[in-house]
């Protein structure tokens, strides 16, 4: 079974602190409780109600909110909390039960626009995924119920999903005035019914959990730990941003080369190139000096 992890993570509003988990919580569902009567459909959110605390609870995706009385700072309390949800998780506790209402959140998604004349990106106002997949072929979307569904209509190439968000390439059969309603009603739809985007065991078989990702991390050099750092902090959100993703894939001590694999809108993008020489390789030899000389691509 998979190890369920939680992060805290600090909102807008000090009284409210998310909880939020490598995996999803509610099948895009969002429910709310304001006391220990109103939460009886929610066994994990009674349990939190008894602490003294705790005034509303919020369980959406994957994340758990909670907004506290102003008798206690979170800075006080906040690794308990996290911690007694993460081992009731861990313990196989309902975090719903099945007949509860939850409430309507309604799903809008826009088109956006690619560097990448073949790819378009499909924006959702929901979380749809706790990591990046991407996926080339029906074949490989087994774990993946809407990229298997996308990849029934005829056009569609590949598949990539990040958190809120999927991006798709298309053949050249057909042109995006012509598809983009399509697509984007029939993800909105797909999403606004709840069903499934990735298998809940996803992130385990393609070791994308918290855990495996930490012990990959943990098991390279020092030189590839920095290139991964740089380009999450630098890097991947500008990429996202244009519907893609890079991944740090090796690091040749010896011939000072750093290999990457893009994704998405990236892959196959006919300024990627230009991108990865001027912008990526640059950084890279500027922030690590003599320890990086070359960023060779592969296309994911």
């Amino acid at each position: 079974m998979e190890n369920i992890t939680i992060k805290i993570q600090a909102t807008n509003n000090p009284s409210i602190i998310k909880f939020e988990a490598d995996t999803f919580l509610t099948q895009h569902q969002s429910f709310e409780f304001n006391n220990i009567d109103e939460a009886k459909p929610s066994p994990l959110a009674q349990q939190l109600f008894y602490l003294p605390f705790v005034k509303k609870v919020y369980i959406s995706g994957n994340f758990i909110a909670v907004e506290r009385y102003n008798i206690v700072e979170w800075a006080d309390v906040q690794e308990e909390v996290a911690n007694q949800i993460q081992e009731y998780l861990n313990s196989g506790g309902i975090i719903i039960e099945a007949s509860a209402p939850s409430k309507k959140v309604p799903v809008t998604v826009y088109a956006e626009s690619t560097p990448n004349p073949s790819v378009m990106k499909f924006v959702a106002n929901k979380k749809l995924v706790t990591a990046t997949f991407e996926f080339p072929s029906i074949d490989e979307a087994k774990l993946s119920p809407l990229a298997t569904e996308l990849f029934h209509f005829p056009f569609v190439k590949n598949v990539f999903i990040d958190e809120n968000y999927v991006s798709i390439s298309k053949y050249d059969i057909a042109e995006w005035n012509d598809i983009t309603m399509e697509l984007r009603e029939f993800i909105r739809s797909y999403i606004e019914n709840g069903k499934e985007i990735v298998a809940p065991n996803a992130n385990v078989v393609l070791e994308k959990t918290q855990e495996q990702l930490d012990a990959n991390f943990e098991s390279l050099d020092d030189t590839s730990k920095e290139i991964i750092n740089i380009l999450e902090e630098y890097v991947k959100p500008a990429v996202a941003s244009d519907g893609g993703n890079i991944q740090f894939e090796s690091y040749n001590e010896d011939t000072k080369t750093v290999k990457v694999i893009l994704q998405g809108a990236c892959s196959g993008c006919p300024s990627s190139t230009f991108t990865l020489k001027n912008g990526i390789e640059n950084m890279l030899r500027e922030m690590l000096k003599d320890k990086v000389q070359t960023v060779e691509a592969i296309n994911g």
